[in-house]
């Protein structure tokens, strides 16, 4: 159906712009904005554009979707344009559930862009899926959002009040009716740039302006985005990994606060940097957690970041034991670096004595993959029964041994304890915890479904205690420095807000040390 944007505006130029929305059934859950109760951080969003030449661009932006599937399961879409109309599909679930046997089909034409959601705002419901598709007087617009506007509830106000007509709650559609509002009145890139100049947070969105694929990203460089070449045409994509899927070549990350808009016959693009600031404020959990360990973020492989930050984890806490492992998947390129660190030096810094091998490392941890999530168990026994039936330790790796186990993050706590408690109960004398990130105090913002403060273990506990918390004979976190020495950038650069409370926008309720000023939208007109 199609849904005015603006109700009750005597203006020729807006009357005629309208927002294209599927019908949409009211579903209930838990909780408006993820799953407050699982014990680890929630995956953001992933987003795609393609432009191609002589081909359909449906059936490799759901190959390339399928590749940033670990970035949400709430829904799956894909909006194409074949030169004369716009097609969408939108569906939730899994990409493999969201399409059946001839929606591809339906999708024709060579340009299109995709996205598969976790909700960090917004309400669950299909109303938040996306890509959002708009229809207005000068042309049709499709828009995949992978982020967080700090400001959304300030625009869409200012937008409601010039007659803007909302269908959601989520924080997209508020960048969607600016964007659209903008292009009745400019060109292309003045409009993304007025756009840009307007929103406050953490963006990358992948757009479509009637055959037209663009990618943008946000002056902070917050939320990733990469450019490459395939057979054919280019594409544009949260991950590198989406990329190899296609069989492509990665050219580089779009830069922070640049706009890349690809031919619509696929034969090349242009870029313009529309925004800049002195400084970034790249998510170092992109390559803590979130990214595929095969995908290039910021010109650094996350599965050697992840390495190189579990060498530096037996640098600083390293602790000699039998065995190390990790808890998968997420752990493993950690427990990796950490005993090839293990195996040149002691605990101590020193070098290995001849003969001396270290510490082995093993698979201690077996995951069951085929368990759902644990909050559609009614119970906190139940849900603590799930880790459980998601991990079962390895006897003979643990039994009369001292462990290392490695993780990522830990979040509430509960499912550390659990840990412990599986493996102490597998015959382990000694358990030691360490984790590849510094420790988590405060909530995220800009598009992680972490916590709440009260909900976060660290917030107000030290080490110790939390250690005593979770059963463990040592726990150990890396520290801030060792994150950005990993990634060959500054602690200036790094978003850190969630282990240091110091956030990179004004957030309302939140202090910050950061200088705002810097990241303050540019007041300046867009045709500048």
């Amino acid at each position: 159906m199609f849904v005015d944007i603006f109700s009750g505006v005597n203006t020729d130029r807006i009357t005629n712009t309208r927002i294209f929305i599927a019908s949409r059934p009211t579903v209930e859950y838990m909780n408006a904005g993820g799953d407050h109760t699982a014990d680890e951080p929630r995956e953001k969003c992933g987003v795609v554009g393609i432009s191609l030449a002589d081909r359909e661009a449906a059936r490799p932006l759901y190959y390339a979707l399928y590749a940033l599937q670990h970035r949400g399961q709430e829904s799956a879409g894909i909006v194409t344009h074949d030169g004369f109309q716009q097609h969408s599909h939108v569906e939730r679930g899994l990409v493999g559930d969201a399409f059946e046997k001839g929606d591809l089909e339906s999708l024709s034409g060579g340009t299109g862009i995709g996205h598969v959601r976790y909700p960090t705002a917004g309400s669950l419901d299909k109303s938040c899926a996306q890509p959002f598709s708009v229809s207005f007087k000068s042309g049709s617009l499709g828009l995949s959002h992978n982020g967080n506007l700090v400001n959304a509830d300030e625009v869409r106000e200012e937008l409601a009040a010039a007659g803007h007509a909302f269908t959601s709650d989520g924080d997209t559609e508020v960048i969607a009716h600016d964007l659209a509002r903008n292009l009745l009145e400019e060109d292309l890139v003045r409009a993304v740039k007025h756009t840009m100049n307007r929103i406050h947070g953490s963006y990358s969105l992948a757009i479509t302006h009637d055959d037209t694929v663009l990618g943008v990203r946000d002056p902070l460089g917050n939320r990733p985005l990469c450019l490459g070449k395939i057979d054919g045409g280019y594409v544009l994509a949260s991950e590198s990994a989406a990329i190899d899927t296609l069989d492509g070549e990665l050219i580089r990350d779009v830069r922070p606060g640049e706009l890349v808009v690809l031919d619509p016959d696929g034969q090349g693009y242009d870029t313009y940097q529309l925004v800049e600031r002195e400084s970034t404020a790249h998510c170092f959990f992109e390559h803590v957690y979130f990214a595929r360990p095969d995908s290039v973020i910021d010109d650094n492989l996350v599965y050697e970041v992840r390495r190189k930050l579990g060498r530096k984890l037996w640098e600083e806490s390293g602790v000699e034991s039998d065995v190390v492992m990790p808890v998968p998947d997420s752990g493993r390129a950690f427990a990796s670096g950490y005993a090839d660190a293990a195996g040149e030096t002691t605990a101590d810094g020193e070098p290995r004595p001849d003969g001396d091998a270290g510490i082995e490392f093993a698979e201690g941890l077996m995951k069951n993959r085929y368990v759902g999530r644990t909050f559609i168990m009614p119970t906190q026994d139940e849900r603590e029964r799930a880790v459980r039936l998601k991990l079962n330790p390895i006897r003979s790796t643990v039994e009369g041994k001292s462990v290392t186990i490695i993780d990522d993050s830990i979040v509430r706590g509960t499912t550390s304890t659990q840990l412990v408690e599986l493996v102490r109960e597998a015959g382990a004398e000694e358990v030691h915890l360490r984790i590849g990130a510094p420790a988590i105090i405060a909530p995220c913002y800009f598009g992680i479904d972490m916590a709440t403060r009260e909900e976060l273990i660290a917030a107000d506990a030290s080490t110790d205690e939390i250690r005593e918390e979770v059963g463990a004979d040592s726990l150990s976190y890396l520290s801030i420095d060792a994150v950005a020495e990993a990634l060959g950038e500054s602690r200036a650069d790094l978003c850190l807000g969630c282990v240091t409370g110091e956030y990179p926008f004004d957030v309302e309720g939140e202090e910050s040390d950061r200088d705002l000023d810097a990241v303050t939208p540019d007041p300046a007109p867009a045709d500048d």
